[in-house]
């Protein structure tokens, strides 16, 4: 599938959880499929931290494939013959959504001067899209990882305009361990001399090095032991390049420095650090007495909460931990765990099982609402 980049400039002053008023706001997404007579069809995928709003087509702008191509497509699970499917590049993202890399009214790229954002933010700005799309109800809401926590912000804060739910190895909250992680990254970026305090577009520099270091420090737990272990093990590299010193000797160390370099190339280090600091920032307990079953209880529509058995990112018990609450607030829920070794990463990749759920809940939705 081809794919475009379409921006949205919105001059609507976008309300943030921080008392700002945002404006103008522009908006970077994707659209596939027609949308029905009845405007019914609609599914609304959320991307992850360092996704973007090319799922089904490569990005026009990177060259990178779609990151769910296998999903997304005619024919396909997500079945763009069928649906009406949008993606969006989150709010503070670097490709095409306003973000602090975005120029300001200045004139000048926003860098550190940008708003703190948060997952509710995010979705604030998805609606202000979908509004302008004329569609009052989404048949689906879908997202892993990060995506995940938007889906669930959807139906905590709007519920009425979702019919199915599907967060994907993902968290009502972080938890310590995964603040830690992603401080480490921050504190990569940050400690990098070329991020010149955050002004390193108008300094004519970049942080690549700490980036990179933020790039390769998060993959590692985006993967499983078992995986590593599978992929590369202790195995060396070539013995005509091995210096055993301080360079790449082993396979693991290669791999993750290239990582970290293509990560560089499409994403922007100021956005790393909003990004990261609204997903730290999420606990959507918190907004409702520290009652996670209440930011349930006024869904309607029906949920599929998916994990993986290897995901030390996101485990299992988180993805539990909201099956309960949604059971508790009265939601017609389903739960599935996939047994595999890929760890987090394995919603992005060939998942037999995984995507059998999705089909199954996408036709038992497509059903519930007579689509």
């Amino acid at each position: 599938m081809t794919s475009t980049l379409q921006i949205l400039r919105l001059d609507i002053g976008l309300p943030l959880d921080s008392g700002a008023i945002f404006s103008p706001l522009e908006i970077g997404y994707e659209t596939w499929g027609e949308l029905n007579a009845d405007k019914s069809n609609a599914v609304l995928i959320c991307h992850a931290l360092t996704g973007d709003q090319f799922v089904a087509g490569p990005n026009p702008v990177t060259g990178q494939p779609a990151w769910w191509a296998n999903l997304v497509g005619p024919g396909r699970i997500i079945d763009t013959n069928r649906y009406f499917v949008i993606c969006t590049n989150v709010l503070g993202g670097c490709m095409g959504t306003s973000g602090p890399a975005s120029i300001g009214p200045d004139g000048q790229p926003y860098g550190l001067s940008f708003p703190v954002i948060t997952i509710a933010d995010m979705v604030r700005a998805q609606a202000a899209l979908i509004d302008h799309l004329g569609i009052e109800r989404l048949f689906a809401v879908i997202g892993g990882s990060m995506g995940g926590m938007q889906v669930l912000e959807w139906i905590a804060s709007r519920p009425d305009r979702v019919g199915a739910a599907m967060p994907i190895a993902s968290a009502a909250r972080h938890s310590a361990q995964n603040i830690a992680f992603h401080e480490v990254g921050r504190q990569a970026v940050m400690a990098d001399p070329d991020w010149q305090g955050g002004a390193y577009q108008t300094k004519g520099t970049k942080p690549v090095k700490g980036l990179s270091v933020a790039r390769m420090a998060a993959h590692i737990t985006y993967l499983s032991d078992a995986a590593l272990h599978r992929k590369f093990g202790r195995r060396l590299q070539d013995r005509n390049e091995v210096a055993f010193g301080f360079d790449a000797d082993f396979q693991i160390e290669s791999y993750l420095r290239y990582q970290g370099s293509r990560f560089v190339d499409r994403f922007d280090a100021n956005s790393y650090l909003y990004i990261t600091r609204a997903m730290d920032y999420f606990d959507l307990a918190a907004g409702f007495n520290g009652r996670l079953s209440d930011a349930f209880t006024a869904f309607k529509g029906r949920a599929c909460v998916v994990s993986f058995s290897s995901d030390w990112h996101y485990p299992p018990a988180d993805s539990r931990h909201i099956t309960r609450a949604m059971i508790g607030a009265g939601v017609e829920v389903s739960a599935f765990e996939v047994e595999t070794d890929k760890g987090h990463d394995a919603f992005l990749l060939d998942e037999p099982q995984f995507h059998e759920a999705m089909a199954g809940f996408l036709a038992a939705s497509a059903a519930d609402q007579g689509l």
